[in-house]
């Protein structure tokens, strides 16, 4: 049974998709899409979508949690129920705990908190349909709701990972590809700094992969850090001419 299981690197050397090795799935990305939250932006990237917001800085509640020299920056990263194949619980996962804490770790190098002692800032990732890769696309989208929501940054934060597949090295992995691979290593850089955020591996390199690994991660997040701009750019030339308009 297990020799006719499909091949996930073709022997034109492409994947189950079409998409080269170092290829990204399409990517769609909008800004500020909800009116309730200060932040929020929305992401499709291949088959999965999430919607983030980001509600803050604003006052701790209760007032004896706050920090003197900062804010605190909080995350939450959850699952629909209706997000998988199978229906998932409600209720938060390890894994989801577990990807709240370093997605919010990821974003600590690039937060101004200092700017706001005895605030927080709250991120809430939604993810509304999962096919893989969806703690990257979440830390992408919540990169720019927290642009959206006018949190000062030192730079947005682009997160893609890259595995193997059959001794291969890919990007972006869909879910098949992260179920049936090797290795899996999600990567989060922040470009102004030349910073990686966030490095996960689940799966075994040699050290040779692991450094092409890497490289190959940085240049999938810049590509998707371009996209990011370009969508932040997007809702500002809309909301100008918006205005214009009215005028």
């Amino acid at each position: 049974m297990e020799e006719s299981r499909q091949k996930l690197i073709g022997e034109n050397g492409l994947r189950i998709d079409g998409r080269k090795p170092d290829e990204l799935r399409p990517i769609r990305m909008e800004v500020g899409l909800l009116a309730n939250a200060d932040g929020s932006a929305y992401i499709e990237q291949g088959k999965s979508k999430i919607i983030v917001a980001v509600y803050g800085p604003r006052e701790v509640h209760p007032k004896h949690l706050g920090l003197s020299d900062r804010a605190i920056v909080r995350c939450r990263y959850h699952m629909a129920p209706f997000s998988t194949q199978e229906r998932k619980s409600p209720a938060p996962s390890r894994r989801e705990i577990e990807l709240s804490k370093i997605i919010r770790e990821a974003f600590e190098p690039v937060i101004f908190s200092e700017y706001y002692p005895r605030s927080m800032i709250d991120i809430f990732i939604e993810v509304l349909q999962s096919d893989g890769g969806t703690r990257c696309a979440g830390i992408t989208a919540a990169s720019l709701a927290l642009a959206d929501a006018g949190i000062p940054l030192r730079d947005l934060v682009a997160s893609c990972a890259v595995g193997k597949v059959e001794g291969c090295l890919i990007v972006d992995l869909n879910d098949e590809e992260d179920k049936e691979g090797e290795a899996d290593m999600p990567v989060a850089y922040i470009p102004a700094l030349d910073t990686v955020s966030l490095l996960q591996m689940d799966g075994q390199l040699t050290e040779e992969e692991f450094v092409e690994a890497l490289k190959m991660a940085k240049e999938a997040c810049m590509r998707i850090y371009q996209m990011q701009k370009q969508a932040l750019k997007q809702k500002y030339v809309e909301a100008k001419e918006a205005v214009e308009e009215q005028e």
